[in-house]
């Protein structure tokens, strides 16, 4: 009998597949959760700085959540037709082959994912040293919090989707209210703001601006990974990216009119923590103290969400790849990737040693590979083409509006933001390299991981199917 038994378990094991267990408000808190981060709290000093006028810098956070909006649309018709765990990396797949589809979650995983849990996990560090300092030398403070903040969230993550997904939904109404305590601040306490540094003249500079912009709107697109897992079929998937896409839009027109308002456009300009000058002025060294917690929560809640969509490309790789099989393991009890959520959880725990380590370099050099982001996020937006055309017979429950122009805008616009962060980068150094070779090596890495498992004949098998 008990053999009997574990037979049963280890088939019910193989054939463990996402489920959909996560209702609206879930999908929502997650999609929330992993845009606002701590770019809202620094972002627009920049873009303040290069809009030239309020209107202009008003124009251009509407316009972000316009561009985020028409590329909610395209994901929108791909997450309904490919309703997968594995997102992008899945999307890549059909259109594109394992080839590609391997490099970019190579990437996600090397440096996208665990990157930027490591680098949340410094900023909810440096931060909570603040409001709470640890009796440690300087600069150990903030890598106990980081370590300490990664473990307890994956191994909450590792209990279930449904504890994971609670957390992030109650940590995601906490972030909301304290951006909303920012616009009650300036609308209730302040008084006119102060003869500050006077506001840049001339006209606005579109490109910079729109840079940080999309910047602080960036992680939406991260709603694809949970797209087999979300209850009520396609019209709720469309439904979570548009409603957290305004309720996005509205936060960050709300939060970047309280600092106009306090500071001035000079103001804002000049700061170089916009969101600790306003509560400085509000509510004194008080206002310190709960920015650093405002800021700290808002970091939680983008790493909770980004374990929980990061772990997913993992999962899918393992089943697409034999000698990565173990990360295709899937917990159908919990609802969640197991071993590619310890993994994700050690390989970030790593970086955060490279980090302290490195200290403002390990920063860089994250930031450095985003033209790798933008290249497969572009690739991604033709998939869209690829797919209609290779495809034609599948069912597309949600077909983007006005195709093909809403498309090529996205495209374009990554197109855009692939150039702007490679001129960036082009323009940079680290340790006496230019800048550029760092998303260079890391594609380079991945290529000869792809060429050694390309060698083994156990990994040629179609790919797996599995949600």
């Amino acid at each position: 009998m008990d053999a009997i038994e574990a037979e049963r378990f280890a088939s019910a094991q193989r054939d463990a597949r996402p489920r959909p267990t996560l209702g609206l408000r879930e999908a929502i808190a997650v999609i929330v959760g992993v845009v606002i981060g701590a770019g809202i709290f620094k972002s627009p000093s920049l873009v303040a700085g290069f809009s030239g006028s309020p209107g202009a810098m008003f124009a251009f956070w509407a316009l972000g959540g316009l561009v985020s909006l028409i590329g909610a649309l395209c994901y929108a018709e791909l997450t309904t037709a490919y309703p997968h765990a594995g997102g992008d990396y899945h999307y890549l797949q059909r259109a594109f082959g394992r080839s590609v589809a391997f490099l970019f979650g190579w990437a996600r995983f090397s440096v996208i994912t665990t990157g930027s849990i490591a680098l949340l996990g410094f900023v909810f560090g440096d931060y909570m040293q603040q409001a709470l300092p640890l009796g440690v030398s300087d600069g150990w403070g903030s890598t106990l919090y980081a370590c300490a903040v990664i473990v307890v969230l994956s191994a909450l993550n590792l209990r279930g989707i449904r504890a994971g997904a609670g957390a992030q939904t109650l940590l995601t109404l906490a972030e909301i209210g304290g951006l909303l305590l920012i616009a009650a601040a300036a609308l209730f306490f302040a008084g006119p703001a102060p003869a500050g540094p006077p506001a840049a003249t001339g006209p606005p500079n579109v490109g910079l601006a729109m840079v940080f912009v999309l910047l602080t709107y960036g992680g939406w697109n991260e709603a694809a990974y949970i797209s087999a897992e979300i209850r009520g079929g396609p019209a709720r998937m469309v439904k979570a990216l548009i409603i957290s896409i305004a309720v996005i839009t509205g936060l960050y027109l709300l939060v970047s009119w309280a600092y106009w308002t306090v500071l001035g456009m000079g103001g804002m300009a000049a700061s170089d923590a916009v969101a600790a000058d306003l509560m400085r002025q509000v509510f004194g060294p008080t206002g310190e103290k709960i920015i650093s917690v405002l800021v700290a929560i808002a970091a939680l809640t983008s790493i909770n969400a980004t374990m929980i969509v990061g772990a997913r490309t993992g999962y899918a790789m393992g089943r697409d790849w034999t000698s990565l099989r173990g990360l295709g393991h899937w917990d159908g009890e919990r609802g969640t990737p197991r071993v590619a959520m310890a993994v994700q959880c050690g390989a970030a725990l790593v970086l955060v040693g490279v980090g302290a380590t490195l200290g403002s370099g390990f920063k860089a050099m994250v930031e450095f590979t985003a033209p790798v982001f933008w290249l497969f996020f572009f690739l991604t937006g033709v998939s869209l083409f690829v797919l209609r055309r290779r495809e034609p017979g599948t069912p597309r429950p949600f077909r983007v509006p006005l195709y093909p122009l809403l498309p090529l805008l996205f495209c374009a616009t990554c197109a855009y933001m692939l150039w702007s962060s490679l001129s960036y980068v082009y323009s940079q150094t680290l340790g006496g390299l230019n800048a550029a070779w760092i998303g260079v090596a890391v594609l380079a890495f991945g290529l000869v991981l792809l060429l050694f498992l390309r060698g083994r004949r156990e990994n040629h098998h179609p790919p797996q199917s599995t949600p």
